[in-house]
């Protein structure tokens, strides 16, 4: 779903309700005339081709295609297409969904004739789309007597509210939803039975990596409306995906990158399906996400919280837990696959012998443990001031284990101001306290020589070390490890 290539003004007033309202008896769900979407069972073989369709109402086709009804089903929905064809990621989730279930069914829904009209009305036509795959799904569960809890759907952009849609409408509640980045415009104010919502299935889990701009003008839908709502990056836009790095890879590419030049609008917006496909392939490399109240605290480090399912997994092996209210979730990735990164909050006194106050400081820290180090990680404090406590979030791409040393360098501003003119701009800390996000532990650095530690803006390394043991015991991390590496079903109705 990539809506800046029509004009925004088209899609802002536009509703979700240029079709008739749905039947309500139970009739229609039986009639299998009127179903335009398609139904192909991809095999792990040929992941990029439909070689063989279901069709409902003809049960010969399920045998014809070789359907396995003892294992996990899952049905992959697209969204919103320029071209008219499947996208290159259709393959690739197909392949990653194989390699982890090697003896699943996965089957993907073409509607692409409808998904690729201008876009108010593709987003109009997910209502009746929604309608088929309900009508499919409960036909096949019928047919063969398939449980429930063995079906799961995954709907990317305008797909994610076909699911939803769908969910809606089958007389019993389909396992799980996962929604890839759920299209933004036409239904961030819309009505639970037009969108994704949590009611549509036992329980729905959303990525969200395109957020940007005002609502309804945003790629993908900005509130949340699962029983878990991942925000990767805060949502708004992920690395890698900046212009100067898609152009540089489409120049590379010479005239076979000009067909990439929409990789621009939808790097972000696609993220997310990229997100659940790391989750399939490097399960060993599991990306966290942590419960908070809002984009600015997580970056403040102040969410690293496992207590009470404030941390979870993000896609596949997520723990399905739900609460009262949707839980929203933040984390950090990398721009590449493995997107897994390791999240610490760093809480340190500023000392000045004078008052001082800074603006938006570069700095660089650098990890030291007893798996492995990261060098010079560079992050901005927004404010700087003498007598203050700051915490900060930095992320290594690298498993550091239990952190030993720590180096904090304060780097020189570009813009000279008048002290350096004066005398040495100084801080001194006594310790800074480092939280793991993925190992749950709190540790407390002390300056490796003396009392203090100095941090000269554009001087040496302030240099930290391990003060005292983790405060928890071994058996509580065995209890954490545990319990994330489990992945049974947990409800929460707190």
């Amino acid at each position: 779903m990539y809506p800046e290539h029509s004009t925004a003004a088209v899609f802002v007033n536009s509703t979700v309700t240029a079709t008739p309202p749905l039947p309500t008896t139970t009739e229609w769900i039986a009639d299998y005339t009127d179903i335009q979407s398609k139904f192909s069972l991809r095999t792990a073989d040929i992941p990029d081709d439909d070689m063989c369709y279901i069709v409902a109402g003809e049960p010969e086709t399920i045998g014809e295609c070789e359907f396995n009804k003892e294992t996990q089903t899952f049905i992959v929905i697209h969204g919103w297409t320029v071209t008219g064809m499947f996208e290159s990621w259709v393959p690739k989730l197909v392949s990653a969904l194989y390699d982890r279930e090697p003896t699943a069914n996965v089957i993907v829904v073409d509607w692409l004739v409808r998904a690729s009209q201008h876009y108010p009305t593709s987003a109009a036509y997910t209502k009746l789309v929604g309608r088929d795959v309900a009508k499919f799904v409960s036909w096949l569960q019928k047919e063969l007597q398939l449980p429930w809890d063995r079906i799961h759907l995954l709907g990317y952009s305008l797909g994610a509210h076909v699911a939803g849609v769908a969910g809606d409408l089958t007389d019993h509640k389909i396992s799980r939803i996962t929604g890839l980045d759920p299209a933004g415009p036409t239904f961030e104010h819309a009505d639970n039975q037009n969108t994704l919502s949590r009611d549509d299935a036992q329980f729905v889990d959303v990525l969200h990596t395109n957020t940007r701009g005002s609502p309804d003008r945003s790629i993908g839908i900005q509130r949340p409306v699962g029983h878990i709502d991942i925000y990767p990056n805060g949502g708004t836009f992920q690395p890698g995906c900046d212009i100067q790095n898609t152009l540089l890879g489409i120049a590379s590419a010479g005239l076979k990158g000009l067909q990439n030049m929409d990789q621009l609008v939808k790097c972000s917006h696609e993220r997310s399906i990229h997100l659940f496909i790391d989750s399939l392939l490097n399960s060993q490399q599991q990306s966290m996400a942590f419960r908070c109240n809002s984009k600015d605290a997580f970056n403040k480090g102040l969410c690293l919280s496992c207590r009470k399912n404030r941390c979870n997994k993000l896609g596949y092996n997520i723990n399905k837990i739900r609460t009262a209210r949707s839980a929203t979730m933040y984390l950090k990735t990398r721009e590449m696959m493995p997107y897994k990164v390791f999240h610490y909050q760093v809480k340190a006194h500023f000392f000045g012998k004078e008052p001082l106050s800074f603006q938006e400081q570069p700095m660089k820290i650098s990890l030291f443990g007893t798996h492995g180090e990261k060098e010079d990680i560079p992050f901005v404090l927004p404010a700087l001031n003498s007598n203050t406590t700051l915490s900060f979030l930095i992320t290594s791409d690298v498993d550091i284990g239990d952190l030993m040393i720590v180096k904090l360098r304060w780097e020189k501003d570009a813009i000279l101001s008048w002290s350096s003119f004066w005398g040495t701009t100084q801080f001194h800390l006594r310790k800074l306290r480092i939280k793991s996000g993925e190992y749950q532990s709190k540790v407390i650095f002390s300056a490796k020589e003396g009392e203090f530690a100095y941090l000269v803006r554009g001087g040496e390394d302030a240099v930290f070390v391990k003060s005292k043991e983790d405060n928890r015991s071994r058996e509580e991390k065995k209890m954490h490890r545990r319990k994330m590496e489990g992945s049974a079903f947990e409800q929460d109705d707190a």
